[in-house]
């Protein structure tokens, strides 16, 4: 389905919708999807390459990239988006209205629109899913921020919905359209906190059909989904069979793909990219080597700090470690600088004609320590660790992943210069993520995915940083910039909304919640050659998740790679580099 294209709750209306209008436009038509190729084939499994284990396959629950990947597989939302105009299409609901003030929201569902087991889906389900989001003791904390501006949603019929909102604000219909709606006869009376999927009801193309804890999920393909037969599904969703199969860390992943244990591999360590992608396998085109440039958000990472603390409520002490990693070493010595550094949490916002006025924050080790002095911080001298008030200057680097400790490494050594004490506590991924939810932590890596309409509320709203299980990890609190997001939200103009969100890039650059990194432009995947692609290889905003919708099993191609493998011949070369602008027109 498109939502599969781009992840949700990243797109809109490119403009202000008109007063009392009904939608889809009387001219509107579902057509194929431009960019799925028409020579795929159904059948077929894929093995794809996932890391750290969900704590629970509930997305509303467990708000983690692979976790939104498998749900949104099964479960589907009201409206979806389409792969290159991100425009709004039919989903569940076949129409909707938005009233002249834009606080209405009425959907219509389509009759055809029936659950796995047979039943019809309806406004009931709708209406029982929100309000299982919306309940205090269920921990949806990221989901509740875009809903909340909702009561309660009104049944007009066994298929008609109506949502009303207390305020105005551009990404309502967003909101509202694009939660993926549950089956509640099937759910009623459990702990939505619990959910069990293991013999789920789904409304989407795949249903769940076997778990290996801590190993694999696999999801099998509903040929009587009932929206397969829609022309803008067609050539879409061509596996028979998805394997999510989990690894801890990119390493292992690497050397599961190798032994052809997974299908494709996602290269996110520049290590590999560059120095392991290299032999016989690679040479005689047995494995894929793809760069793909389209259209994707640039996303941000960096190391977050826990600002409702000590030593990190201080403004000075973020700004020294912000001095204290040295990622140009990093980036040149164990990244082969093929990464660009962050000095902005919305790169987009910026180009060459436009840059980024924002601080650089560079390697300054007598910077840092200028700053920790202004904060009171004097070492001790016996053990030389900075201290204030009897308080030695001390955290805990929470790490769910063994790859960064290379990183910390070298970070810890400009932090012993200075005399501040790190230790890593390392846990796996389902232990960080409760620690996380209860913002239990000093500092962490964290790794936010980009998306193309903004809303900056649950990240940075002063309101979502005491909010368990939310997306303002760090507690950032700053009254300005809650200013500016209310000043956005009636701003249905891309452009005017871009304008604010660099307002709130320069205080939050300047406030320094967390260590900002570095980033890549691309998606870096390589494959066994037993599959077809779109020319595109990917979708136009997606990354490496979306050739789940798009790819498929060819047999041709892996009777000639068996062959090939066999004999020790080379198979043809495909150009490394695929660009989508040049290729989509």
């Amino acid at each position: 389905m498109r939502m599969l294209t781009l992840p949700l709750l990243t797109v809109l209306l490119r403009t202000a919708v008109r007063a009392d209008d009904v939608y889809p436009r009387p001219d509107w038509r579902d057509v194929p999807d431009p960019i799925a190729s028409p020579h795929a084939v159904p059948g077929g499994m894929l093995r794809f390459s996932a890391f750290q284990p969900p704590k629970s396959l509930n997305y509303y629950i467990d708000s983690n990239t692979y976790t939104r990947q498998i749900f949104g597989l099964m479960y589907e939302t009201l409206l979806w988006v389409d792969s290159v105009s991100t425009e709004f299409t039919p989903g569940l609901a076949r129409r909707w209205t938005i009233s002249e003030d834009k606080l209405t929201f009425t959907f219509e569902l389509d009759p055809a629109a029936t659950w796995s087991d047979g039943r019809p889906i309806t406004a009931e389900d709708v209406k029982w899913t929100f309000d299982q989001v919306m309940d205090p003791k269920n921990a949806t904390g990221a989901s509740k921020v875009a809903l909340g501006v909702f009561g309660s949603p009104e049944i007009l019929g066994p298929r008609t919905v109506r949502f009303q909102a207390r305020e105005s604000h551009w990404r309502n219909l967003l909101a509202a359209g694009c939660f993926e709606i549950l089956p509640k006869h099937a759910f009623e009376g459990q702990d939505f906190n619990k959910l069990d999927f293991d013999s789920p009801v789904v409304s989407g193309p795949y249903v769940l059909s076997a778990v290996k804890e801590q190993i694999e999920i696999r999801l099998s393909r509903r040929w009587d989904w009932w929206a397969g037969q829609r022309p803008s599904m067609r050539n879409t969703m061509n596996f028979d069979t998805l394997v999510f199969r989990y690894f801890s860390d990119n390493e292992n992943a690497f050397e599961a793909f190798k032994k052809r244990q997974v299908d494709t591999y996602a290269v996110y360590t520049a290590r590999i990219w560059a120095n392991e992608t290299i032999g016989e396998k690679f040479d005689k085109n047995w494995i894929v080597k793809r760069l793909v440039r389209n259209h994707e958000p640039i996303s941000f990472q960096g190391f977050a700090m826990n600002m409702r603390r000590p030593p990190f409520d201080d403004l000075r002490v973020r700004q020294a470690m912000a001095h204290l990693v040295d990622r140009e070493t990093m980036n040149r010595t164990m990244m082969f600088g093929l990464y660009f550094l962050h000095r902005s949490y919305f790169e987009d916002l910026y180009s060459r004609d436009s840059p980024c006025p924002n601080p650089f924050y560079t390697f300054d080790v007598p910077r840092a320590k200028s700053l920790l002095r202004e904060a009171g911080y004097t070492p001790n001298p016996q053990t030389g660790i900075l201290e204030k008030g009897g308080r030695a200057l001390a955290f805990k680097f929470l790490t769910r992943d063994g790859s960064s400790e290379k990183f910390l490494a070298l970070m810890n050594t400009s932090l012993r210069e200075v005399g501040i004490a790190m230790t890593i506590e390392r846990k796996d991924f389902a232990a960080w993520m409760r620690d996380m939810d209860a913002y239990n932590y000093d500092m962490t890596w964290a790794s936010w995915g980009g998306i193309i309409f903004r809303d900056p509320e649950d990240m940075w709203h002063s309101r979502e940083a005491d909010r368990p299980s939310g997306n303002n990890i760090t507690g950032f609190k700053d009254p300005h910039v809650d200013a500016l997001i209310e000043s956005q939200k009636n701003l249905y103009s891309v452009t005017e909304r871009n304008a604010v969100l660099r307002q709130i890039d320069a205080r939050l650059t300047a406030a320094v919640p967390y260590v900002l990194l570095w980033n890549i432009d691309a998606t870096r995947l390589v494959y066994w050659d037993t599959f077809g692609t779109p020319p595109t290889v990917l979708s136009k905003f997606g990354d490496e998740r979306s050739l789940l919708g798009y790819w498929w099993y060819d047999a041709d191609s892996a009777a000639e790679l068996k062959a090939a493998m066999d004999t020790g011949d080379v198979l043809p070369h495909r150009p490394v580099r695929v660009d989508f602008d040049t290729i989509f027109r």
